[in-house]
């Protein structure tokens, strides 16, 4: 999608940015520099899936770095702002790791345990710390495209993207909440919108069309490219839930099944949900969280209902559509072929 040295661009400029909060923390005492550092490790890996599509949008689209030196920072920004929505997320569900190693709550739930806190105050100042170390860098992420070196108009539609990306994706996840703790069943309308909004707009929509605005795009090619990015990201979320439910304990980064021992209401739940099988697949979900003997006999139950093969059928037309989308001629095909790999990307991930 992009080359080794774009990457290494992408990963220098990330850690140019943290460094300066890292520096700015120094004066501001060793607990919030322990923050910084934290937000660090948060920030560090990964696929940076986010900033390459910038950089790749922006390449696809004729973008010239020596013209528009502001491009890796905003992609960048794309990146912090989701290590922001990451380490909120966890908050949200009560984690204290990610991939198997303690994440911004963990760490602190450890610092105040080493300074003689109860278990209340451990999650205390562990959720607290983890809700400022987003805070701070959803600043961050806007304080980048605030000072990059890219012009009026294009700052004006950037903030424009990153309001949307913002914006729908806590729309998403508060609706997402919500779900969970209902004691109805949703429609499933309702849980397919959450699904969309939680990811799709800040992981494809957003970045996509941001590294076309800095190329200078006309508005039809930004009208193709974002609903192909909405359309991608869509898949992609729904193959996240087949992952959650499905998917090996490497692709999940914890223990296969996950959602189902949660009993999260996704769309796969809302697809069965419509079937013969409901009843039966219900009662399994119930007791999944018991074990993996649970988990594994509500895994074959929604096999038998047909939920998983049809919500794989609705990744496929999804993804069709993003191919068909690849062609349309407001597109440079250099932007077809990165929508023909994205799609690609996206299908090799269902499990």
């Amino acid at each position: 999608m992009i080359d080794p040295a774009s990457r290494a661009e992408i990963d220098d400029t990330i850690d140019r940015i943290i460094s300066r909060l890292t520096d700015r923390a120094a004066v501001l005492g060793p607990a919030f520099v322990a923050l910084l550092d934290a937000s660090r490790r948060a920030a560090s890996g990964g696929k940076r899936l986010r900033p390459m599509l910038v950089v790749a949008s922006f390449n696809a689209f004729g973008g010239r770095p020596e013209d528009t030196k502001g491009t890796y920072d905003i992609a960048a920004a794309f990146e912090l702002l989701h290590t922001a929505f990451v380490i909120h997320d966890d908050v949200i569900d009560h984690d204290i790791e990610r991939r198997g190693v303690p994440n911004v709550a963990g760490e602190f739930r450890a610092r105040a345990r080493e300074k003689g806190a109860d278990a209340a105050g451990s999650a205390l100042l562990g959720d607290a710390a983890a809700i400022l170390a987003g805070d701070v860098l959803l600043h961050e992420a806007s304080r980048l495209i605030a000072l990059a070196d890219i012009g009026v108009e294009r700052r004006r539609r950037l903030f424009e993207l990153y309001d949307d990306a913002v914006l729908i994706s806590a729309a998403g996840e508060l609706a997402d909440v919500e779900h969970s703790v209902s004691t109805s069943s949703p429609e499933a309308s309702a849980i397919f919108d959450a699904t969309f909004n939680k990811t799709a707009v800040y992981t494809f929509r957003a970045p996509l069309a941001a590294g076309a605005v800095l190329a200078g795009a006309d508005d039809d090619a930004l009208a193709s490219l974002a609903a192909a990015g909405d359309r991608l990201g869509l898949a992609f979320q729904l193959a996240d839930d087949l992952i959650g439910a499905f998917g090996s304990a490497a692709q999940a980064g914890r223990a296969s099944g996950g959602d189902l021992r949660e009993a999260k209401k996704t769309p796969l739940v809302a697809l069965a949900r419509d079937t013969a099988h409901w009843s039966d697949v219900n009662d399994a979900i119930a007791v999944a969280h018991t074990g993996p003997i649970a988990v594994r006999h509500a895994q074959r139950l929604l096999e038998r209902s047909g939920a998983r093969r049809e919500l794989r059928d609705l990744i496929d037309r999804t993804l069709s559509d993003v191919r068909f989308s690849a062609d349309d001629p407001s597109l440079p095909p250099a932007a077809g072929t990165l929508l023909r790999e994205l799609a690609d990307l996206v299908e090799r991930r269902v499990p």
